[in-house]
Formats: structure tokens, C-alpha cells, sequence
């Protein structure tokens, strides 16, 4: 388990997913966001982005590459901070990046929850400068392009696109019964391919719900000492 160093997480209660690693985001066989992940683990890297900017659909995994960038900060010795913008819509922006740059790497979750707000967006190219300036690297996610968020502040756009942008692409529905035994194997589980294709034809398709249900899954099988059947995960879908 990685321990997040940095209390300005725990006061603001934003902790990371400790299965949020790069090793546990599914790659298809075959192209599919290889572009993205290569730009992440190479960010600190000497000779790495200053800037990564990721969009994509939710369920895209967007939260998880933004955490796992972290987690592999942490591993390597270096400083990270993770913000989820969405859930932080609320607080004093400047309050909120106070000192933020001397992080070796900042990952802002969800920046389309606060475009078009104006004290948002002062706060933001105000950080950006900052970090800048130190030589830090960050990373954004957003639903959209950074052309396509409703800013105010040209000058925040003209910043965000001075990085690197990817779209991160949803997996279809094989690849998600992939995505599903692997994180299962991970967890020392064994689905059949009839398990996984049950579950997708029953279960929500996003993907942070299914994983969702794969642990409550894990959770009761281990609890009845079960294995992954395809009634056994009925009566569990049947008890959400």
C-alpha cells in the first residue's frame, strides 16, 4: 500500500485508489491508449512532458491514469498531488493550490467541473505559471478537448494546449470482459468468460461500476467462501 506523504490530501479528505496502478489499466492486445500511458509513465522522466492533458468519456478510466501517474510518482521517490475538481468545485481555488508548485507533479481530475467559472480559471492559470516557472509537470483530465471546455480565459486555453492532449477511448464490450478478469485475477479470483459476459449483460457498462460490483463480489465470496458462478453473482446483482 503506498502512503500519500503529502497532508494536504488528508485534510481535504482526497486519498488515491490503491488499485489505481498502471499495471491494473486493461490495454487491448492490439492499439487502444498506448499513446496516453507512455506519456504518463515517461512525465518525469528527463526528458518527459511538462504537460499531459487527457480527455475521454466517463468510464474511459480518465481518474485512474491520473492516479496511477501519482502512484508512480510516490514509487519513484517524487512528490504528487491529486485533485479531483469535482469534488472540490466548492473550495477557494488559491487556498486550494497554495504551494502546489512545489510539487514534482500535480494531476487535476475533472477540469470541465470548473471551466467557465472565473475565479476558477484565474486560480488555475495563476498555478500554471507557477509550476512553470519551478519546472513542475501536471496533468488534466476533462470530458472534452481543451478547445472545446467553455472557458472564459482565453489565456488559460492557450496554456492548456501547450502540452501534449489525448483521447483516452472507451473499451468495447469484449474488452471490458478482459479488463473484468484481469482486475478479478489481480485479486485472486478466477471469472469465466460466461461470468464476465453475464455480468456485462446485467450490470451497468461503466466502467467504475463494474469494478464497483467486481468488489462487492470479491467482498461476499470470500465472506461465503464462493466462487465467481454465474448464480452467485445473480444473487449478488440481486441484493445492489
Amino acid at each position: 500500500m503506498v502512503t500519500e506523504p503529502n497532508p494536504r490530501q488528508l485534510s481535504l479528505g482526497v486519498s488515491l485508489n490503491d488499485e489505481a496502478t498502471f499495471a491494473n489499466f486493461y490495454l487491448p492486445p492490439e492499439g487502444g491508449n498506448r499513446q496516453p500511458i507512455a506519456a504518463l509513465e515517461a512525465q518525469l522522466e528527463p526528458n518527459g512532458e511538462k504537460l499531459v492533458y487527457l480527455w475521454g468519456s466517463p468510464g474511459a478510466g480518465l481518474t485512474h491514469l491520473l492516479q496511477a501517474a501519482c502512484h508512480r510518482a510516490y514509487a519513484r521517490g517524487r512528490s504528487a498531488q491529486y485533485l479531483p475538481l469535482k469534488e472540490l468545485a466548492g473550495f477557494a481555488p488559491a487556498s486550494l493550490f497554495e504551494g502546489l508548485e512545489t510539487q514534482d507533479l500535480i494531476c487535476l481530475d475533472s477540469l470541465d467541473a470548473v471551466a467557465g467559472n472565473p475565479v476558477w480559471e484565474e486560480a488555475l492559470f495563476d498555478l500554471f505559471n507557477r509550476v512553470r516557472d519551478a519546472g513542475g509537470h501536471m496533468v488534466f483530465s476533462a470530458l472534452c478537448g481543451p478547445n472545446e471546455l467553455p472557458l472564459r480565459l482565453e489565456d488559460l486555453r492557450s496554456r492548456l494546449n501547450w502540452g501534449v492532449t489525448y483521447q483516452v477511448a472507451v473499451l468495447d464490450d469484449d474488452e471490458k470482459q478482459a479488463a473484468l478478469k484481469m482486475r478479478a485475477r489481480a485479486r485472486g479470483m478466477e471469472m469465466s468468460s460466461e461470468v464476465a459476459q453475464f455480468i456485462l449483460s446485467r450490470a451497468p457498462r461503466d466502467m467504475n461500476e463494474l469494478f464497483f460490483l467486481l468488489n462487492r463480489l470479491d467482498e461476499r465470496s470470500l465472506q461465503e467462501q464462493r466462487k465467481l458462478t454465474i448464480p452467485f453473482v445473480k444473487q449478488v446483482l440481486g441484493q445492489l
